[in-house]
């Protein structure tokens, strides 16, 4: 959970004032970074907002499906749009995809959480 909260802390997040946005890029990243990190701010926040351009929009996309199929989230809006970029290499405008998808938590959200975090520790018990 640690290495969670770091990764929380050192997000960049363009706009100050949305604190629940979760930019993906398409660096390498694990996928479970971002299940996880939007847990985190479901947990702070009850909502998260999932953000890509281009080839990230899969990963997005994937993220919002483990969350929904778990019972720990129900989308609240997807929008989608494209976005005019530079680029330096042809020297010419190019335009990206774009999605932003609106997570909450259901309700039983916090019971969810609850019983994995049990589960976790009763495995490591029995390691020990």
């Amino acid at each position: 959970m640690e290495e969670i909260t770091e990764g929380v802390n050192s997000m960049n997040i363009s706009d100050s004032h949305k604190k629940n946005r979760i930019q993906v890029s398409n660096t390498k990243k694990p996928l479970f970074f971002y299940v996880n990190l939007a847990k985190r701010y479901m947990q702070q926040h009850d909502e998260v907002e999932l953000s890509a351009l281009g080839m990230a929009i899969a990963t997005v996309v994937t993220v919002a499906e483990i969350l929904k199929n778990n019972g720990l989230a129900v989308e609240k809006k997807v929008i989608t749009s494209s976005v005019d970029m530079s680029d330096e290499s042809r020297g010419r405008p190019v335009q990206k995809a774009k999605i932003e998808i609106t997570l909450e938590k259901t309700a039983n959200f916090d019971e969810l959480m609850a019983a994995a975090q049990e589960e976790r520790e009763m495995r490591n018990e029995e390691q020990s």
